[in-house]
């Protein structure tokens, strides 16, 4: 949830380093908007952000993918966004 929407609904997730990883295909992607921003994991390769808009509001890089995980995390992050800076993960 984000500024009174919701992003992504899913019962399958994984939980991963205290992150909440949901399915691609759960996401709105309408409510997403590709960043220029990257980083890096150790092991689980380079994550691409994007911005969330809700309502009336934007998140700045509130979503991550790893688009090309690393074997050691492809499992458990391929085909999966991750949400925080303000997106609030129910369950």
């Amino acid at each position: 949830m984000f500024d009174g929407v919701v992003i992504a609904e899913s019962d399958d997730v994984e939980v991963v380093e205290g992150m909440t990883y949901f399915p691609i295909d759960s996401v709105d992607r309408n409510r997403l908007i590709e960043s220029p921003t990257t980083s890096r994991c150790f092991w689980k390769g380079t994550a691409s952000y994007f911005h969330v808009q809700g309502n009336d509001d934007v998140a700045p890089d509130a979503a991550f993918t790893y688009e090309r995980p690393w074997p050691l995390a492809r499992r458990l992050v391929a085909d999966r966004i991750a949400f925080w800076r303000g997106v609030a993960v129910e369950r």
